[in-house]
């Protein structure tokens, strides 16, 4: 997992603030980094001020459903996620000034309950999103989504309760956690939140103006490309997102660089010389390609020959920073497991500060988890993965003790690191390979028992995720003097509301971006090959059934699902969806994928998948941090470069002003955090307005609804910008000048001082 690499890193070693409260402590500098014997919260225990009130709630909820929203399409496009606590902390000062005067822990309160929503989305796409690789596409739906990501959101934060007295109080001087303390310092900061919050508001309406005109009204190409006919297999390209740039700028020049240096290595020397070496093949397939290489176009190699390899340097980056962190493994598990008592419940201290969730309400979500996740798998299964009542139970057992265990790890290396270095992608691995070795053993090797290694493996991943984030939002409450009781409350409430808009933004990405591609190929339905199974036997499309088959890891029919029609015994159509591809690859979710089936059933391309491991291997032994490599060898060059432009404009920032804009609440990095809410909020309404258009839509929802919004509306209802602009619509040339703009625009707002 990349999660926002730079956050905390440029933390100073002392961060004072004077305060001028009406309490007797008011006359001396507060400071979030105050040595364990000198701390003092901002807000005394003795005080009593509104705190967890109708509107912080809604208000956060609100916030849960937006950042949960655009953290699933920023991630599934770019791979990686940036913290949103900063902007919402900046937003609630903003918003709630403007309802009345607000108290410091009413907006601790929104940031608290919005942020639940950008961590949960983290884990979820991450993992669940794997079923499409599975060959279960047709049963991801919104109804399967939403109660995985619950259950794992509620563990998260159920566990993080008794670990919170050992990692935030008995800790504070040694675990910084860099996140909760910066969102505490803007927080203390507050009579300076209009400032702060008009730089996002600038990024989200200039961003969006530019989203829209680009991606809806359609005035220039959102992808650049060239591809030079003398360097064949090469392409040139850039996705001039303004969610990119944003991203780009917050990560960083380095990380950036990183990345951009994985694509380069990927597109610009693996794919010229898979192309180069692969004319002696003439038209020979070779696996896992069916089509001859002198024939593939860059999108081809990629999709055949660097994905396997990406997910093999994933898998490898992954697991070696697991293995890094492993003393810190050790020592939190230590510490975690001496700490859970009853006594940690603390619902009867007679401090305000000290009063947590009573450990007796962790024990019982526990057990219900368990008896929810039996209920879930036994009696929804999915068609064609039904597993035993006891597999179930054995399951929901699983989840449980390892996601205790992760949570445990993912709080305390917060806490040194700060959420960047969570590495949940390390962890879901692990989880994974333990839960389909056991199965291997048992003989648990069908397709069904895949579905069920991902369930455990995307509850524990999503239960680790939020435990990272939760433990800065209860740094900032500690920090501030929160009631914890009230935060982990929030917590619970955001990660509920904000499920909702991920499993249908999840849902909806996979629906807006899928096409059916006109694909012949004979199959004897009687004697399918190897990898390819009968998913479904009746599937309508254009009023005609098909039957929907998979191919996985076959060598005759790529992978992907497929519309076969009895009559002419042939596929006619491939069911692209959404999710996979070149618009939304999550890579993450495919290599959780990829990791199931090659050790259930052991069909993976072997020899592609270890090359990307020595790959890795190479990077680590020249002194680079491989994760960040080998997500960038994984994506797309167009996704990586168009991010590296947005590390090149922060490099020329603080060349330009001779200081690092290294914090998270910088007049960069905030104008950044409105770019990328405006490339995912707009990014959205593209989807649905296309799904709109849809001539199939009124087979999809009710007359009333068709009969009210005129459905389907007509293709170049808003695209009218090849009309208006002609050549320059899809010019390669003017895409670049309107980024290069918008790239501007970010310099200037960037190098602007906050009032």
């Amino acid at each position: 997992m990349v999660h926002n690499p730079r956050a905390g890193l440029g933390c100073p070693a002392a961060r004072e603030v004077c305060v001028s409260k009406s309490s007797a402590t008011s006359d001396r500098p507060w400071s979030s980094t105050a040595p364990p014997g000198e701390f003092r919260p901002y807000i005394s225990p003795e005080e009593s001020l509104k705190e967890f009130t109708i509107r912080a709630v809604v208000l956060g909820a609100l916030f849960g459903l937006l950042f949960g929203a655009v953290t699933v399409y920023v991630g599934l496009r770019a791979g990686l996620t940036v913290s949103a606590s900063i902007p919402i902390s900046v937003l609630s000062i903003s918003i709630l000034r403007a309802f009345g005067r607000s108290t410091i822990l009413e907006n601790n309160i929104v940031q608290t309950t919005g942020s639940a929503g950008e961590s949960l989305a983290a884990g979820v796409m991450f993992t669940i999103p794997a079923l499409i690789f599975l060959g279960f596409g047709s049963e991801f739906t919104f109804w399967r989504i939403f109660p995985l990501a619950l259950l794992g959101g509620w563990l998260g934060v159920l566990f993080m309760v008794p670990l919170r007295r050992q990692l935030i109080v008995k800790e504070h001087g040694n675990l910084v956690f860099p996140e909760g303390t910066a969102c505490a310092d803007v927080l203390v900061a507050g009579e300076r939140g209009g400032s702060f919050a008009g730089r996002v508001f600038w990024g989200l309406g200039l961003g969006g103006i530019y989203t829209f005109l680009m991606n809806t009204v359609q005035a220039w190409t959102a992808q650049p490309e060239n591809r030079p006919s003398w360097f064949p297999g090469a392409s040139f390209r850039l996705a001039i997102t303004s969610e990119y740039l944003g991203v780009g700028y917050i990560i960083g020049p380095r990380v950036a660089g990183i990345l951009f240096a994985g694509g380069i290595i990927s597109w610009l020397v693996m794919m010229p010389a898979i192309k180069f070496y692969g004319q002696i093949a003439g038209n020979t397939p070779i696996y896992p390609s069916t089509i001859p290489i002198p024939q593939m176009t860059p999108d081809d190699i990629w999709r055949s020959y660097i994905r396997p390899m990406g997910a093999g340097a994933v898998a490898a980056a992954g697991l070696i920073t697991l293995l890094r962190t492993m003393p810190t493994i050790i020592s939190a598990l230590r510490a975690g497991l001496k700490d859970v008592r009853v006594e940690g419940g603390g619902s009867a201290s007679a401090s305000r500060i000290e009063r947590d969730v009573p450990m007796r309400w962790v024990i019982v979500g526990s057990i219900v988890i368990i008896a929810m996740m039996w209920v879930l798998l036994t009696f929804h299964p999915m068609q064609g993965a039904e597993t035993r009542w006891y597999q179930n139970l054995f399951a929901g057992v699983f989840v449980v003790i390892f996601g205790f265990l992760f949570v445990t790890v993912a709080g305390r290396i917060s806490g040194l690191l700060g959420n960047s270095s969570n590495p949940v992608s390390g962890m879901s691995i692990a989880t994974l390979m333990a839960t389909c070795a056991i199965f291997f053993v048992a003989g648990w090797t069908a397709p069904n028992y895949a579905v069920l290694a991902l369930m455990i493996g995307g509850v524990v991943c999503t239960a680790a995720a939020i435990a990272g984030a939760t433990s800065q939002d209860l740094k900032t409450g500690y920090l501030v003097g929160a009631t914890p009781f009230w935060q982990q409350m929030g917590l619970l409430i955001g990660v509920t509301v904000s499920t909702v808009a991920i499993g249908a933004t999840l849902n909806l990405m996979n629906k807006g971006l899928e096409r059916y591609l006109p694909t012949e190929i004979p199959v004897n339905i009687q004697s399918l090959p190897s990898g390819v199974k009968i998913e479904r036997d009746t599937f309508t499309y254009q009023g005609k059934n098909y039957a929907l088959i998979n191919s996985l890891g076959s060598h005759e029919v790529p992978d992907g699902e497929y519309l076969y029609d009895p009559a002419t015994s042939k596929i006619e159509y491939q069911w692209a969806q959404g999710i996979g591809s070149d618009k939304a690859p999550a890579p993450q979710a495919r290599l959780m994928a990829t990791v199931i089936n090659g050790i259930l059933n052991q069909r993976l391309p072997w020899r592609l998948v270890l090359m990307g491991v020595m790959l890795v291997i190479a990077v680590e032994i020249l002194g680079v941090r491989s994760l960040a490599f080998a997500t960038g060898s994984y994506l797309s060059i167009a996704t990586t470069g168009a991010m590296f432009a947005g590390g090149l404009v922060r490099a020329l920032v603080e060349a330009t002003t001779k200081k690092k804009d290294e914090s998270e609440a910088s007049p960069g990095a905030l104008y950044s955090s409105g770019l990328i809410a405006a490339g995912g909020v707009f990014g959205l309404l593209g989807i649905i307005i296309n799904l709109l258009q849809d001539p199939e839509i009124s087979t999809r929802v009710p007359q009333w609804v068709t009969s009210i919004f005129r459905l389907p509306w007509r293709p170049d209802l808003f695209s009218f910008g090849p009309k208006l602009l002609g050549p320059l619509a899809v010019s390669s040339l003017f895409g670049i000048i309107m980024f290069a703009l918008l790239a501007a625009s970010l310099f200037y707002f960037a190098r602007k001082k906050l009032d």
